[in-house]
């Protein structure tokens, strides 16, 4: 009775027994179990399978009661992707990988080839963008021989209250400059994008006025054509029905002759029909307007090289001497006779960005340029000294303002004007020093250079202020002289944030204020032509102004 007691006691106290079909039945739960988890494992690595939910939070309903942050979603400039899942690539896998980092980099290449640098010569006839089709024997040279928008801070009461008598002639004279009557500013779309330099052809016989814009284009707008206005009566009278187009534009034609932005331009003074053309792809070109071409004179043998130029200018007493200026603080010598990747003397004067640069007029051996580190500098070409890049030519003097020196331009007197950050524009004289400086003027280790100015000498005699704070979508502000001014006055023109051009005399007497309806835009890059009173501007929506 006993043993039976303590058998029933120990089943009770000991573990229960399982049978062999149980056994059977908890192995193949098991099993099961474990090639789900690894199917879903090869799921997921494959991108196949659904993403975990996230674990339900004890503080949810807090977190519910937060305000909700919306988030922007951030643009990439990745190309944009072709369905992998219809090319049958699934997601997040390796091959997918490798497409999305290919199209990357085409896109990158595709960028990269915009913006590559062209040296081979480019007919105008295939680089017409926009406009008239180039004709040689029709162009335009054919008859060309050998802030506050609208407010007015110079107005015709200033020139009726003028005493002396010879300014008050200029200011009378000045004031009678209106508008190309053709057609509004708005209407003389002159280049595609923002205009970064502008100039007139040097004939008196037609306003001819080329710009260059931020992408390289180069726009070419001829005043003496046929106002849309008249056009329009003619065929209106033409036509019986009287069913004439109203929208008829001024006609204008543009080229693309560089990768990048054309920065600054030089009508050859030696050929009247070539435009010499500087641009941020760091080459220069020679438009030849006889043969239709547009020829790379400079670039850096390195077609990768990033040397963008700012300024460029040919010697008034020797054609084949090229100077320019660079974005890296280089000033650089080319003899046009050599190899357009040959370079004479590339010579590092800043630190920093020049931003323009200018020979004197008779003496091209006296330069002044302008830089990022606040200066204006005058330098002698006669006496260079040193080796590599510390090799330099003779410092004459420099003048630091506040802010930096956005161009330094001389005029033919040997004044030269500076547009500066602080808002002035300031007027140093030189031209005492005109009688020394234009002795022995070749340009050699072995001439004899100039004095060194004092500070009292490099100093502005006339200072004016003047708003310059352009910010980021107008272009820099600069001071341009009239090369050849016919009444013997010195005089030079400046863009007006308020939507009007300064012209100012060297004595820092503004003589005009130029502005008209149809002006939508700050016209900030603004010239003289180099003997006539006209006057071209352009705006950051590439639209020209004209006042003759």
């Amino acid at each position: 009775m006993a043993t039976g007691l303590e058998a029933v006691m120990a089943i009770t106290k000991g573990a229960p027994q399982v049978s062999e079909y149980e056994q059977q039945r908890q192995e193949k739960i098991a099993k099961n179990q474990a090639l789900l988890q690894q199917l879903q494992l090869d799921a997921a690595q494959t991108g196949l399978g659904p993403k975990s939910k996230p674990k339900p939070s004890s503080t949810s309903a807090a977190q519910k009661r937060k305000r909700t942050v919306t988030k922007v979603k951030e643009e990439s400039n990745a190309p944009r992707r072709t369905s992998s899942r219809l090319q049958g690539i699934v997601a997040d896998s390796e091959v997918a990988r490798q497409k999305e980092e290919a199209d990357t980099e085409a896109f990158h290449e595709e960028q990269k080839a915009k913006r590559q640098r062209m040296s081979e010569d480019i007919n105008l006839t295939d680089a017409v963008v926009n406009g008239r089709s180039w004709n040689r024997a029709g162009n335009w040279l054919s008859t060309v021989g050998p802030a506050k928008p609208g407010e007015r801070t110079f107005s015709a009461q200033d020139v009726k209250d003028t005493s002396d008598k010879e300014l008050r002639e200029v200011r009378q004279r000045m004031s009678k400059l209106q508008l190309w009557e053709g057609a509004e500013p708005s209407r003389i779309k002159i280049t595609p994008e923002r205009i970064y330099s502008l100039g007139f052809h040097p004939t008196t016989d037609k306003a001819l006025v080329f710009a260059g814009d931020k992408l390289g284009n180069l726009g070419l707008f001829d005043a003496s054509q046929t106002s849309p206005e008249q056009v329009k009566q003619e065929a209106d009278d033409a036509d019986e029905d009287g069913d004439v187009d109203d929208e008829i534009e001024p006609a204008i034609t543009t080229f693309k002759i560089h990768s990048r932005t054309i920065s600054a331009f030089n009508f050859h003074p030696h050929d009247p029909n070539a435009l010499l053309t500087a641009s941020y792809d760091s080459s220069i070109r020679k438009l030849d307007l006889t043969q239709g071409r547009a020829i790379e004179i400079y670039a850096p043998s390195d077609r990768s090289a990033d040397h963008p130029i700012s300024g460029v200018e040919i010697s008034r007493t020797d054609p084949n001497n090229l100077y320019f200026t660079t974005l890296n603080g280089a000033f650089g010598l080319h003899d046009l006779r050599t190899p357009a990747h040959e370079t004479a003397e590339l010579l590092y004067l800043s630190e920093k960005k020049i931003g323009g640069f200018s020979l004197h007029p008779a003496s091209p051996h006296i330069v002044a340029t302008a830089s990022l580190d606040r200066t204006l500098r005058i330098w002698d070409l006669r006496k260079l000294t040193g080796k590599g890049d510390a090799r330099l030519p003779l410092l004459l003097g420099e003048h630091e303002s506040k802010l930096s020196v956005s161009h330094a331009a001389f005029n033919s007197a040997g004044q030269v004007a500076t547009a500066s950050y602080d808002d002035t524009v300031k007027i140093h004289d030189f031209s005492s020093f005109s009688s020394q400086w234009n002795t022995n003027t070749t340009t050699s280790t072995t001439s004899k250079p100039a004095s060194t100015l004092s500070a009292d000498q490099m100093a502005p005699t006339t200072i004016i202020p003047h708003n310059n704070q352009t910010g980021r979508w107008v272009t820099i502000l600069r001071a341009q002289w009239q090369l050849q001014p016919p009444d013997g006055i010195q005089k030079f023109v400046i863009g007006n944030m308020n939507r009007f051009v300064d012209v100012f005399t060297s004595k820092g007497q503004q003589v005009a204020q130029l502005g008209g309806e149809g002006i939508t835009a700050v016209p900030a890059v603004a010239q003289f032509h180099q003997s006539r009173e006209w006057v071209a501007a352009g705006t950051a929506s590439g639209k020209l102004c004209l006042w003759m």
